[in-house]
């Protein structure tokens, strides 16, 4: 696992609402949710463990929300969905941060309902107003290709 994202960094660096501001996921590109945002908070315990929601608004307008935890287990996060999406788990890492942390690069592994995707993510509270450029110029510090890059699409 690369040192820079132990859990001791994740926990310090991840709690916090976070904006989508580019993806190849097909739930954010499918015209029906828009202004996808995160939140993530640590939960106490011994092991890593964040209460994740996940807000959005409908094409009508309508906020959206989707709870659920994620657990470190290795060097991903396993989400588990609360509620009825109890069922429902998936596995995500992040792949790539700037120095200040305010942009990570998380990937997501393929799950039973969705595939594998790519999230770039901006705090929420963040001023960075060059994003694109500063993923594309420094891809191999954010953990994508070339080919991971113009995958993206910039919400």
């Amino acid at each position: 696992m690369n040192e820079v994202f132990d859990a001791s960094v994740l926990a310090r660096r991840l709690p916090g609402t976070w904006s989508v501001v580019a993806t190849n996921f097909p739930m954010w590109l499918d015209g029906t949710r828009h202004d996808p945002e995160f939140t993530y908070d640590t939960v106490a315990g011994e092991e890593l463990t964040l209460s994740d929601t996940v807000s959005y608004t409908t094409k009508a307008g309508e906020p959206k929300t989707i709870v659920g935890t994620d657990r470190l287990r290795g060097d991903e996060f396993v989400w588990r969905g609360q509620g009825w999406l109890k069922v429902l788990t998936s596995r995500w890492h992040v792949v790539g941060a700037n120095d200040t942390f305010s942009i990570i690069v998380i990937r997501f592994a393929r799950s039973r309902l969705t595939p594998a995707g790519i999230d770039v993510l901006v705090r929420k509270d963040a001023t960075e107003p060059a994003v694109r450029s500063t993923v594309a110029h420094a891809t191999e510090q954010f953990g994508i290709t070339a080919e991971d890059l113009a995958s993206l699409t910039w919400l």
